[in-house]
């Protein structure tokens, strides 16, 4: 039998009792009062990333539920004396059977636990079925379980365990005590990794202590391990002394921060070479191509959250060298291009799963990114100096009226400036200013609409028939009002093509007042009109009595020039 000593570290201290269960204490707390109250579910539902307790957590369930003193109560249990906890500890207790679903998925495997719920519990108080990774039973099996899990034999208790909980059926969810199991926090997971460096007797620096607990992602487990390595490493080199953040890089296999920052500076810089010499540098390292844009990932969000909110000076993921390095690097970087980068990065992280040369694809994710901003910089400069240049046809300058509501979907075409009207030489005024270029006179809402029509417009036709009410017409100046259903980029296409028919500006304004029907809505009240008006005349009365089963529903004109 393996003794204590030559246990893996995450083993070796694994929680023995609720109390030493790390970042779950309110978890911890609704168990224990559950138990203590007697008003236990009959299925408990753990749900959390890897390395945070599930198991564990459904282990101390089974010892306080079992145990012959109150476990909950934190009393020890005498030694010389039998007690479930040490066989339960140990997954050796008859009544305690613990399941991999992942190995176990078919309606079988359930039939066989179902049988084996008929009967009582050998030696313990109850009969616990810890179900581990429950969410890789097949259909069949959750519709097998669903009966027994709502029903169970009063000494019978499920405890299941998940980290896609989102694959659980809501038939089995709404049955069992849900409890979410959080990721636990760098300062929790380096306050473990300290008690255990004390009692094993080893020293490592804290900045050791953080990287390992910042690159186990909230997994307590995780941590202990990497822990376990590290201390391995230290106990088998030649060379004694402190150990490295160096060295301890290198044994995770993991990037250092600072060098990751650096990198995505270069990149900024546009300095290409320089940028896959790097990449390569950290792949002959030993660092998986995944890992090093994982790590670019969280270096760009850091990036934005820097330029957008500024980077708090006390965060612990993060030491006093990289904070003032970010700080520093965000002062002429635009969010723009951050954004850019990461849809970039993702999309390198995706293309992983069709290349099998790491080196090869990294290094095009390198070309990319280096040449992409200089393309938004150059666009930008362009965009800019046409504007000075007056070389756009239109310029708008739109804003809605107080009573608009500032959300509706014309917000790239409306601007808001503190309740004023604002034109092209940021003088007042109480419409919109849009320049439009063309010979055509339109002095008529109808002309309006003839035009659009005569020029295969039929976008512009339809919005102008169909959603657009009016409110005024004079020249050169339209007032409007519109539905929902108005097309988004309508005022643009309106002002586009009235510069190109009258060489002109006109002024549109945008109002919530009522207006006039739209020219559809009109066309069917005159056409109801007509038909009430017809069906009142003598001569349709006479036919419409002659033949007492039709019915006039509709009238159309007839074009006496078409054959």
């Amino acid at each position: 039998m393996m003794s204590n000593n030559n246990k893996i570290l995450a083993l070796k201290y694994r929680p023995q009792s609720f109390k030493d269960l790390i970042g779950q204490e309110i978890a911890a707390e609704i168990i224990l009062n559950g138990i203590q109250q007697n008003k236990t579910p009959n299925a408990y539902l753990l749900t959390g990333i890897r390395g945070v307790g599930k198991t564990t957590t459904a282990r101390l369930i089974a010892k306080a539920l079992n145990c012959n003193n109150d476990f909950t109560k934190n009393i020890q249990c005498p030694k010389g004396t039998y007690c479930h906890c040490l066989e339960i500890a140990a997954s050796n207790h008859m009544d305690v059977i613990e399941i991999d679903a992942a190995s176990k998925t078919g309606i079988d495997d359930v039939r066989e636990i179902i049988e084996n719920a008929k009967y009582s519990p050998t030696s313990g108080k109850y009969k616990i079925f810890i179900i581990d990774e429950v969410h890789m039973l097949s259909k069949q099996a959750f519709n097998g379980l669903l009966k027994t899990l709502e029903e169970p034999p009063s000494r019978l208790k499920f405890v299941l365990a998940t980290t896609e909980v989102r694959k659980i059926p809501i038939t089995i969810l709404s049955r069992c005590q849900r409890l979410d199991l959080k990721r636990v926090s760098i300062e929790n997971i380096s306050k473990h990794l300290k008690k255990i460096l004390e009692i094993e007797k080893i020293l490592l620096s804290e900045s050791i202590i953080n990287i390992i607990s910042m690159q186990s992602e909230g997994s307590v487990r995780d941590a202990v391990s990497l822990l376990d390595r590290v201390i391995l490493f230290t106990k088998l080199r030649e060379t004694k002394g402190e150990l490295k953040e160096e060295e301890v890089i290198k044994i995770l296999g993991i990037n250092n921060k600072t060098e990751v920052i650096k990198l995505l500076n270069i990149i900024l810089q546009g300095k290409t070479k320089e940028a896959v010499s790097i990449i390569n540098q950290f792949l002959d390292n030993g660092v998986d191509a995944r890992n090093i844009l994982n790590d670019l990932l969280e270096v760009i969000y850091l990036f934005s959250r820097g330029v957008v909110f500024g980077i708090p000076t006390k965060d612990r993921s993060l030491t006093e060298t990289e904070i003032k390095l970010i700080n520093e690097s965000v002062k002429n970087i635009q969010i723009e291009d951050l954004n850019l980068f990461w849809h970039l990065t993702i999309k390198a992280i995706e293309n992983l799963n069709f290349s099998n040369n790491e080196k090869i694809n990294l290094e095009m994710y390198i070309i990319e990114m280096t040449h992409v901003r200089g393309l938004s910089a150059e666009k930008k400069t362009s965009t800019d100096l046409s504007d000075k240049q007056n070389l756009a046809p239109i310029e708008n300058n739109i804003r809605s009226s107080s009573q608009m509501n500032p959300e509706n979907k014309f917000k790239d075409q409306l601007k808001s400036l503190n309740q004023e009207e604002i034109d092209m030489d940021n003088k007042p005024i109480n419409q919109v200013n849009v320049l439009t270029n063309n010979k055509l006179e339109i002095k008529s809402f109808q002309d309006l609409i003839n035009i659009a029509k005569s020029n295969n417009e039929f976008d512009l036709l339809f919005d102008l028939e169909r959603n657009v009410n009016l409110i005024a017409f004079e020249q050169n100046k339209i007032e409007i009002s519109f539905n929902p259903k108005l097309s988004k980029n309508f005022i643009k296409h309106l002002a586009n093509k009235l510069y190109e028919w009258t060489n002109t500006r006109w002024i549109i304004s945008l109002s919530q007042k009522e207006g006039l029907k739209s020219i559809y809505d009109q066309k069917i009240i005159d056409k109801q009109n007509t038909i009430k008006d017809l069906k009142n005349a003598d001569e349709v009365k006479k036919i419409l009595k002659t033949f007492d089963q039709i019915e006039l529903t509709d009238i159309k004109n007839i074009d006496k020039n078409n054959d």
